[in-house]
């Protein structure tokens, strides 16, 4: 009882509240953008020969087990006040904060896609060849017919961002009110030894996760009925 009081006492506490918020607008923007960027470019390697293609697939699985931590630190070097991007005062910001989960976040969306499209779209490929399409209108089929598998991709990239605490405490500061998440909220409240609020947060991150994987099921019968109708 006195947990699911915590966990509801936890949506009266501005802090918390905004520490959803930002989790929320950060994951939204850095998977928007890094779906754009994956979604072409696992297309793009599928379909297209050139020299050191491997090699490009090879460093882009690499940058999968890329320590996010170091991404951080890369991005917060980038966005200090001395460094190449210091002008623009995105440091300890949620935009710079965005730059550095869209980096994360790239790979995974483009390697899945590219693994998904090396099966699929050859013969898809061929299909829209024989009904006289444009490339243009190859592709958008690919992501058509693809449209599950790029979802789950999405999901992924996702499921990353909201769980990301490294990249964001060095590049976003876990300032209260303006960057703090709700992964660095629990790590502050972890440090603090506030277990029970912690937990409930933890939890929230598990409902989102939740109901994620909900609407794909419901997206995905609703399709099937929609089929064999």
């Amino acid at each position: 009882m006195d947990f699911l009081n915590e966990t509801i006492s936890l949506f009266s506490d501005a802090g918390i509240v905004n520490a959803v918020n930002v989790t929320l607008i950060m994951s939204a923007f850095s998977v928007a953008i890094s779906s754009l960027l994956g979604i072409a470019l696992g297309i793009l390697l599928e379909q297209c020969n050139f020299p050191g293609k491997r090699m490009i697939i090879r460093l882009n699985r690499t940058l999968l087990a890329f320590p996010p931590v170091v991404v951080g630190l890369i991005v917060y070097l980038l966005l200090m006040r001395n460094g190449p991007l210091g002008a623009f005062s995105l440091l300890f910001t949620i935009k710079g904060m965005i730059i550095a989960q869209t980096i994360i976040i790239t790979p995974i969306i483009t390697s899945m896609v590219y693994s998904f499209a090396v099966k699929a779209a050859p013969a898809i490929r061929v299909f829209a060849a024989t009904m006289g399409a444009t490339k243009q209108q190859t592709n958008i089929l690919i992501v058509k017919e693809m449209k599950y598998e790029i979802y789950f991709a999405i999901i992924t990239g996702f499921g990353r961002s909201i769980s990301e605490v490294g990249s964001v405490m060095l590049v976003g500061g876990n300032i209260e009110g303006r960057t703090r998440t709700m992964t660095t909220a629990i790590s502050m409240l972890k440090s603090q030894g506030i277990y029970t609020e912690g937990v409930a947060l933890g939890i929230i991150l598990l409902a989102f996760a939740f109901i994620l994987q909900w609407a794909a099921e419901c997206f995905q019968k609703r399709e099937s009925e929609d089929e064999n109708y």
